[in-house]
């Protein structure tokens, strides 16, 4: 049973559709967040990525690790959406394995490499990797950061 839907999962980031990549959280803590994101054909990106193949873009599978990302640093901080910004800050040492399809369940997996508390925010760095039936499709590390409005 999933331990956030939608709707609370927009109650933290900013996000919306189209662009909201993320279904539910099945498991969050301190240091790892595991979200789910259904597939479905009739999304917007399929249109032209590409017609007659239809492959979920993997830049877009990166964007569902740092959106997962942003949940997690959200509650291992205290986050507070009127005062902050979650931001996806960078990207390292990202492979794709195999393509992510229509019809396909994506599980996101993020976990805490390295914290940091600033002065006026919050950075982490986190291996993210997204599975579909247990299988390895990308992987990469994500940097994200909580920051004051008024610095951002």
């Amino acid at each position: 049973m999933a331990v956030m839907d939608t709707k609370q999962i927009m109650e933290i980031l900013p996000h919306r559709y189209p662009f909201l990549l993320l279904d539910t959280i099945e498991e969050l803590d301190d240091d790892h967040c595991l979200a789910k994101k259904n597939v479905t054909v009739n999304e917007p990106m399929f249109t032209g990525h590409f017609p007659d193949n239809p492959i979920f873009p993997g830049v877009l599978i990166i964007e569902a690790m740092a959106q997962a990302g942003g949940v997690l640093l959200a509650e291992k901080t205290g986050f507070d959406k009127k005062k902050q910004n979650t931001l996806f800050m960078g990207m390292d040492s990202v492979k794709f394995r195999k393509p992510v399809f229509p019809g396909d369940t994506m599980l996101i997996k993020v976990r805490v490499e390295q914290s940091k508390k600033l002065k006026k925010g919050y950075f982490v760095k986190l291996k993210g990797e997204a599975l579909v039936e247990g299988e390895l499709r990308a992987s990469g590390i994500v940097t994200a950061g909580i920051f004051d409005k008024e610095e951002s």
